[in-house]
């Protein structure tokens, strides 16, 4: 297996057989309002282009798992890349509707916590709950997949979420040997961080049994935690080891 991290969250899983797309945000620097004008620096999102190191993988993408539908997880240029191919996605039954009203081929629904065939394996379709407090209600429904193919490390990517018992569930029950986890503390102008806190997050890589892979991180410019941060951070709780956090565009090879 290896992970191209590409931005944000999006995230390119490639095994000797598959080459599955996550959360496709495409499009170029800039090409999205701010998500935050006041407690960040008003720029327009993405603040920064898409990698030229991901551009060939992307053209072998045979199928994309969508966790909702937020722009920053499915983008115009996200959409139409999505669309101009008819690759088939793997979705939340909450975004079944949208996706396919907007001509995509949507090939698999899931449901929370049901546990389904999935490219030769399996994928579970796990709760994620995008935010502290009211602000969550805003947020809407969001899932993240824990997913198992033949001959590979059993991947969780948690998707946009705070640390619930959900969650925990997945790290305690399920046991995968990596995890993704979005790391930016993403805030709105208003309300509580729509991911978790930075110490939520290090309780979260603590309480995981296999390596975590960060992200969410300098791309969107209402998402205060930053790379340096993340890693000062694990550096204190002798958790750099545990963790990649990994630049736009590289590879990863558990």
């Amino acid at each position: 297996m290896k992970l191209h991290h590409v931005r944000n969250a999006t995230l390119i899983v490639e095994t000797e057989e598959r080459c599955i797309l996550v959360d496709p945000m495409l499009g170029s620097a800039g090409t999205m309002p701010p998500f935050s004008v006041f407690k960040s620096k008003a720029k327009r999102n993405p603040i920064v282009g898409f990698p030229k190191e991901s551009k060939g993988i992307l053209e072998k993408v045979d199928h994309c798992l969508i966790t909702h539908l937020h722009p920053d997880h499915l983008d115009k240029a996200g959409k139409a890349f999505l669309k101009e191919r008819q690759i088939p996605i793997t979705c939340s039954l909450h975004d079944e509707k949208a996706l396919s009203k907007a001509g995509l081929k949507v090939a698999q629904v899931l449901d929370y916590w049901k546990e389904e065939k999935f490219l030769g394996g399996s994928i579970l379709g796990t709760p994620a709950t995008h935010g502290y407090g009211w602000v969550t209600v805003l947020a809407g429904k969001v899932m993240g997949f824990f997913i198992t193919l033949p001959d590979e490390c059993s991947l969780y990517l948690s998707s946009d979420t705070i640390y619930t018992d959900d969650v925990r569930k997945i790290l305690n029950e399920y046991k995968p040997n990596i995890s993704v986890l979005a790391t930016g503390a993403a805030r709105f102008d208003f309300g509580k961080p729509l991911l978790m806190t930075l110490d939520d997050a290090i309780s979260f890589i603590h309480d995981s049994p296999g390596k975590v892979l960060a992200n969410h991180m300098e791309s969107i410019n209402h998402c205060p935690v930053t790379r340096n941060i993340l890693r000062d951070r694990l550096q204190k709780e002798g958790l750099r080891n545990k963790v990649w956090v990994p630049e736009d565009g590289s590879i990863i090879i558990p």
